[in-house]
């Protein structure tokens, strides 16, 4: 099937995307931000038709920032829709990526006509634009013989990147030689990037690379070293450039005894971060502060464990590293890598800080002169004086709940002088968190520094957070996510944030857009993170009844009496009860449920269900339970709609609520609680009698009189449909004493857990067929679960 007939059948963009892989025969390609990415060319994809210029701004914009983190870029781009496609050589557009008269996005998503008519006089007759009706094997040709061409754009080699470039040399290359001392390594790679692969840059270098024909064989002294595989060495040399440029050579040479291959295991203990997440950090902040950062600022981790995040810096006289144990300053004093920096002990939550807040050396005496004086200069803006950066994955620890990263349950853990201090300044929630400790002092003590900080992105969007986020305010200048998974000791799938800060420009935190790194730290897609007000988040929007009444029967399931109940009152007249805790994805897959009474079985927050509140009930259930909770999008808080809501949108909803799996509302009599006998009575029964086959009266005909006269869209209808076959199996069947008894089955009213749970245990194929009732829900489902986002109840 020819190119053209694919892309007629293609329904989405990945069908898209699949029919030009196929047609091109491309190999080794990665889909992530990048829509499809090979080592020598780059695509951005579209399903429908779009103006080739608005996607080369995009493509461009994640060129630009792979650039700026000294990847390697292809020699070839690529656009491509169901229609046409074109296609560019990079250096064309080269000379745009440094134009600082263009204002780029911070995301490739966000690159919009404008940035498209800034690059369109440079790259417009540059590109080949091919319709693929009529030039499709004119396309193809061009597009296989880019490929063919191999032409890649390498990144250099300078003082900036050398400790990351050595690694990934020792891991593609010096493991494949065979050496006898690890010492012998950076000798090794010196030898083969002070190279180009026919002629020596340098000369006079302990070690020497020479070629037999194609193969390189390395000498040093009388050894011989010859690759076990070449693949490698052919990768690495792919990526980047050698020989370094002139102006670096010396410097590099004169930082080779500070090289040693890094080993993750040798970096382990309680603030460990894996090395390859390091690298990263590294790139992002190449990208952010520029290629000379590490020249340009002082660096102070006053958190620093064993000194992972200083394992990839290239200029360690610049660099003061603290750490609370005393043994950890020991590992890092031994350690040949961080030869250099100013290593001391130092409680940075506690050292040093008054009892009214303020910062005084003396106290201790521990922090070093250069440092004390490094920080009075940059306060005073003292001409000349070296920018701080602070550089941090600070323990992520509150009381009650553990230290990150494997360490245990401490409660009282925040009981530190900054704590005491928070307290005192109101700072709510937040003055519990340690890692929230650290910013508050950074922000007195340092208060014009760059901050560069892993951590949770509490501080950024959640609720208990509001009030320390009108206190600390900062500039967000760039960041990334990485999966937590990436973290040794963190449990659970959620986003550790990367994010760089200017801590002088006092800037309220309101959106944050980042790009995402899985645990491997590969860049798959973006993300925004968006701080709002409380009072516009979901959990406030429901309209809440006090109770009046006297207590409520306490519920852990739909028919479980709670153990440990906490003493709660009933709303007299109430239809039943809204579990819906915190306002966040995280927690809204187990913590959204409906009951026939107060549930009791979580961490509370709820409402109970009147006919006034309902609708807006039934929004509230139905939003938060149809988008699945991903490690990205975990720490999302749910907003109140910024659209208008369409009566059907609310029936859609109502209908999505009493089909759910977690719609546990029941009919049932013999509850056991507080010395007496509860009945729960069900007021979520879409049918009448008659409808349904019953053999007795409903104890509640509400639903039935609150659905009247509704419209209900054609994927809500079938589900009713399909809700009520399932009913009528139920009322026509005769199940045996023991499901009667599990499920309480002694009257007419069950619900529908009652009556989808009777079934299943009963076990007759005809009665569990299921299939024609998920086939409608799920219609229903993917009708909604777009709406999330187009309503406003989640940022996109």
């Amino acid at each position: 099937m020819s190119l053209l007939e694919e892309l007629a059948r293609a329904r989405t963009e990945e069908d898209v995307k699949d029919a030009y892989i196929k047609a091109l025969g491309l190999k080794g390609v990665f889909k992530g931000l990048v829509d499809i990415q090979t080592p020598e060319i780059w695509f951005e994809a579209k399903e429908s038709s779009t103006p080739p210029l608005l996607m080369f701004a995009q493509l461009l914009t994640y060129v630009r920032a792979a650039r700026k983190r000294g990847e390697a870029i292809p020699g070839f781009l690529c656009v491509i829709d169901r229609e046409k496609a074109a296609l560019m050589a990079t250096e064309h557009a080269l000379p745009l990526l440094d134009d600082k008269t263009i204002i780029w996005p911070k995301s490739g998503s966000a690159a919009d006509k404008a940035l498209a008519a800034q690059i369109a006089p440079t790259i417009e007759t540059h590109f080949i634009l091919y319709q693929i009706d009529g030039y499709e094997a004119e396309f193809i040709k061009a597009a296989k013989d880019a490929v063919r061409e191999g032409r890649i754009i390498r990144t250099p080699i300078t003082p900036n990147n050398l400790r990351q470039v050595f690694d990934k040399w020792v891991a593609m290359i010096g493991v494949e030689l065979g050496v006898k001392k690890q010492a012998d390594y950076a000798v090794l790679f010196f030898a083969d990037i002070m190279h180009d692969g026919t002629n020596e840059a340098m000369r006079n270098l302990p070690a020497r690379l020479l070629f037999s024909g194609d193969k390189p064989v390395f000498i040093i002294g009388a050894d011989q070293y010859e690759l076990a595989s070449e693949r490698g060495y052919r990768n690495f040399w792919n990526i980047y450039h050698r020989p370094p440029e002139q102006k670096h050579r010396h410097y590099l040479l004169e930082r080779r005894d500070s090289l040693l291959p890094m080993d993750d295991q040798k970096f382990k203990g309680a603030f460990y971060t894996p090395l390859h997440i390091v690298d990263k950090a590294y790139d992002q902040l190449n990208a952010t502060l520029g290629e000379d950062w590490q020249q340009k600022y002082i660096v102070w981790d006053m958190c620093a464990g064993v000194g992972n995040l200083e394992a990839k810096h290239s200029n360690l006289r610049n660099v003061y590293m603290s750490t609370l144990d005393a043994e950890d300053v020991t590992i890092m004093r031994s350690n040949p890598a961080f030869a250099g920096a100013e290593i001391f002990q130092y409680d940075y939550l506690n050292d040093d800080v008054t009892d009214f807040g303020e910062i005084d050396y003396e106290l201790s005496g521990k922090v070093p002169q250069a440092l004390r004086q490094a920080i009075a200069d940059a306060r005073e803006g003292k001409k000349g004086a070296k920018p701080i950066l602070v550089l941090i994955n600070p323990p992520y620890a509150e009381s009650g709940s553990g230290i990150a990263r494997g360490d245990e349950n401490k409660i009282g853990v925040e009981k530190t002088r900054i704590n005491g201090w928070m307290r005192e300044m109101n700072f709510g929630y937040a003055s519990k968190e340690l890692f929230t400790q650290f910013l508050v002092r950074i922000r007195q003590e340092l208060p014009k520094a760059k901050l560069a900080m892993f951590s949770t992105l509490k501080y950024l969007n959640a609720p208990n957070f509001e009030k320390f986020r009108r206190v600390w305010q900062a500039k967000f200048i760039d960041g990334f996510v990485v999966h937590s998974r990436a973290f040794d000791g963190l449990d659970g799938d959620f986003p550790i944030g990367f994010l760089v800060w200017d801590t002088s420009q006092r800037v309220p935190v309101a959106e944050v857009a980042v790009g995402a790194v899985d645990r491997f730290g590969y860049l798959v897609g973006e993300k925004l993170y968006v701080a709002r007000p409380t009072e516009t988040l979901l959990n406030t929007w429901l309209a809440k009844t006090p109770p009046n009444g006297g207590p409520a029967l306490p519920l852990s399931n739909a028919l479980k009496v709670s153990k440990n109940p906490r003493p709660k009152r009933e709303l007299v007249g109430a239809l039943g009860y809204l579990y819906a805790s915190n306002n966040d994805l995280q927690h809204s897959a187990i913590e959204t449920l409906i009951t026939s009474s107060i549930y009791t079985g979580g961490n509370g927050g709820g409402v109970y269900l009147t006919p006034e509140n309902l609708w807006q009930a039934a929004i509230v259930f139905s939003v938060r339970r149809l988008i699945k909770p991903t490690w990205l999008n975990d720490r999302d808080q749910f907003l109140q709609p910024s659209q208008p809501l369409s009566d059907t949108f609310k029936s859609d909803c109502l209908v999505w609520m009493l089909f759910n799996g977690s719609n546990l509302t029941a009919g049932a009599d013999g509850l056991r609680w507080n010395d007496r006998d509860w009945s729960l009575t069900n007021h979520f029964i879409p049918f009448t009698e008659a409808e349904v086959g019953a053999k007795a009266r409903f104890a509640s005909d509400f639903m039935v009189r609150y659905m009247a006269g509704m419209t209900f869209s054609p994927e809500a209808k079938a589900v009713l449909d399909e809700g009520r076959k399932l009913f009528q199996r139920f009322h026509a069947t005769q199940f045996p004493n023991k499901i009667r008894q599990e499920y309480k089955l002694g009257r007419a009213d069950a619900g529908w857990y009652q009556v989808r749970r009777a079934l299943e245990a009963y076990g007759d194929i005809e009665l569990t067929d299921f299939d024609p009732f998920k086939k409608a829900y799920a219609a229903l489902t993917e009708k909604l679960r777009p709406m999330v986002y187009q309503l406003g109840f989640l940022p996109e």
